[in-house]
């Protein structure tokens, strides 16, 4: 009868686990078994049952209202500067004061190209808006997307099922301690290597969400220009209209200019080929033109031409 129980104890045990409705299960037995079962049954379900419900999730005193949020914070962020060395050193300064880090970075362009800069920053949850506010303050602030991500019920629901197998854990090991018999002895060890093994796992989810909660995310882009984007307020008269207009005119011409001497210098080898040929080109025609021309006549043969 005693090994009867043990068997019974450990197949309720395992059933509270998986669906979390053992107490209707365990009724039904407990009357087929001694009252000294019984009673050992009753003390392994009504803890977890209690303390947790049959959802695995919590319950009487860890009430919605009383559970502390877990939200994801994420940005992104996109700024231009004119001076990028500067800036990218900044911006590191920023990240070091708000306690953050930087999780990957990477810089392209470069020589004659423009610049790019493309961060990942973690950043405490209490400074994720000093930070984003900051930032903006650095360099021009071209575009900023924010999202949150509030997992509080997964968060929840994970630590309460983390809580049932930690009590499922603590009832097999004593289950352990009573086992007379080899096979019982297997049995619950196989049984308590399984929750160990859930009990990593669902607590590595929790360390997961507790990083992310942790420590918000920032994914920022720095842009190298030549001149910032165009940040001016609408004129609030014609002199100004007109003024803003003669400035832009002028901007665009001087780029114009700017962009022209860049071409004609990234191509002054093929436009001097270019000049060398037209160059003989011209040459080569002046001097047909010279032998196909008729030699010109005296004043001699000119006045011989008049008498006759």
């Amino acid at each position: 009868m005693k090994r009867r129980g043990l068997a019974w104890l450990l197949a309720l045990v395992t059933a509270l686990a998986l669906t979390g409705c053992g107490a209707a299960g365990s009724t039904e037995m407990a009357a087929a078994d001694n009252s000294s079962s019984a009673v050992m049954e009753e003390s392994v379900l009504a803890e977890p049952q209690a303390a947790y419900g049959t959802d695995g999730g919590t319950s009487g005193g860890a009430s919605t209202g009383e559970r502390t949020a877990k939200r994801i914070y994420t940005a992104d962020l996109e700024l231009e500067t004119t001076a990028f060395d500067q800036a990218a050193e900044d911006l590191e300064t920023l990240v070091e004061t708000c306690g953050g880090y930087f999780q990957s970075s990477s810089v392209s362009g470069g020589g004659s190209d423009y610049r790019y800069a493309y961060y990942t920053i973690r950043v405490p949850a209490e400074q994720y808006r000093t930070f984003l506010d900051q930032a903006g303050t650095l360099c021009h602030q071209l575009s900023i997307q924010e999202y949150t991500d509030d997992v509080t019920e997964a968060y929840y629901d994970v630590e309460g099922r983390l809580k049932t197998q930690q009590t499922k854990l603590s009832r097999l090991q004593e289950l352990l301690e009573q086992a007379e018999t080899m096979e019982d002895i297997i049995t619950i060890e196989s049984a308590i290597s399984d929750t160990e093994q859930a009990i990593e796992d669902l607590s590595g989810t929790l360390r997961g969400y507790d990083a992310q909660v942790a420590y918000s995310t920032v994914n920022l882009t720095l842009r190298e220009v030549y001149r910032l984007s165009n940040g001016e307020e609408p004129a609030e008269n014609f002199g100004g209209r007109l003024s803003g207009a003669f400035s832009a005119g002028w901007r665009g011409f001087l780029e114009l200019l700017e962009n022209l001497a860049v071409a004609l210098a990234y191509g002054w080898v093929l436009l001097v080929l270019l000049a060398a040929a037209g160059t003989g080109v011209v040459l080569v025609l002046r001097r047909r033109k010279k032998i196909q021309s008729p030699p010109e006549r005296t004043a001699e043969e000119k006045k011989d031409d008049k008498r006759s």
